[in-house]
């Protein structure tokens, strides 16, 4: 469904009981709501949570914010590796505004958050502006964004920022084929029919290269949220991949140490992806830290 939200347009999708424990799902960077996987959503809504997951901004069914351009991603890589300012047309932190705006539609005051990759960017955020509303937060294959963290290697990003030969449905399919096959769990091969049935479904839906563009400047200009860490309170567990290529395994650690109380979990042959077989410890993970709220 459509709704409005903190000023724009949010494709939302509400799963459960209304009386489950509320659970907003936050997905990462170009990812459509489709990235949290329906069987994955039921094994959620399984063990008593009223699961909401949607699509961010500029992304999915959710308000386009082509108006802003298309940004000019070497040049923002060069000035972060300066240290210098990268600009973009919208924040993390209004995407979390955007996250506090989709329960407030929802008649929701607290709930449990989960987010993955920049999804577990902007839950840092939400957790920090909007304390109230979060009641635990699981953060998966994410990172404080920290620059004494180390990055993916210069293969793993010129594959982030490479495009497909043409576009062709068949051939956008295959370029995300082959970045997930970079970036996937080495010891949890989805395999190439999987990736090209969901990948087709998802662009079939919605696809928008221009707005992860201008996602990927949000998290360059987002920066450092370290010195926010210390001051959440919400019962946290972490989750990362031991063998993650994109945010290595040293970003899950570092937050792991900086958040008060929170627990770790690392798991071998696990990259930058949600394999199906580790669904079941995900959900135990998620369900562990609401336990603890």
């Amino acid at each position: 469904m459509q709704i409005s939200a903190n000023g724009i347009a949010l494709e939302v999708e509400d799963h459960g009981s209304p009386q489950g424990e509320p659970l907003l799902l936050i997905m990462g960077l170009g990812m459509q709501l489709l990235g949290w996987h329906e069987d994955f959503v039921a094994a959620l809504v399984a063990r008593g949570f009223r699961v909401i997951r949607f699509d961010n901004r500029d992304i999915g069914l959710s308000q386009s914010f082509n108006g802003a351009g298309v940004p000019n991603l070497a040049l923002a890589s060069v000035r972060y590796a300066l240290g210098l300012r990268v600009t973009s047309p919208y924040a993390l932190s209004d995407m979390a505004a955007d996250s506090a705006a989709v329960l407030d539609v929802l008649g929701i005051d607290r709930a449990h958050v989960c987010g993955a990759s920049m999804g577990g960017m902007i839950a840092q955020r939400l957790a920090a502006l909007h304390p109230q509303r979060v009641k635990s937060l699981t953060l998966m294959m994410t990172s404080s964004g920290s620059r004494r963290l180390p990055g993916p290697s210069l293969k793993v990003r010129g594959a982030m920022i490479s495009r497909p030969k043409d576009q062709e449905l068949a051939s956008i399919v295959e370029h995300y084929v082959n970045l997930y096959g970079l970036i996937g769990s080495p010891a949890y091969p989805p395999g190439k029919d999987y990736l090209r049935e969901r990948f087709t479904r998802s662009i079939t839906r919605s696809y928008r290269p221009a707005g992860t563009a201008r996602q990927m400047v949000a998290i360059a200009a987002d920066g450092d949220r370290t010195p926010l860490l210390a001051s959440l309170r919400p019962p946290t567990h972490v989750i990362h991949g031991a063998a993650d290529p994109l945010v290595p395994v040293p970003a899950g650690r570092d937050l792991a140490a900086r958040i008060p109380g929170a627990t770790l979990d690392v798991i071998d042959g696990m990259g930058h992806d949600l394999p199906k077989e580790l669904w079941p410890r995900f959900v135990a993970g998620i369900a562990g830290a609401a336990g603890r709220a």
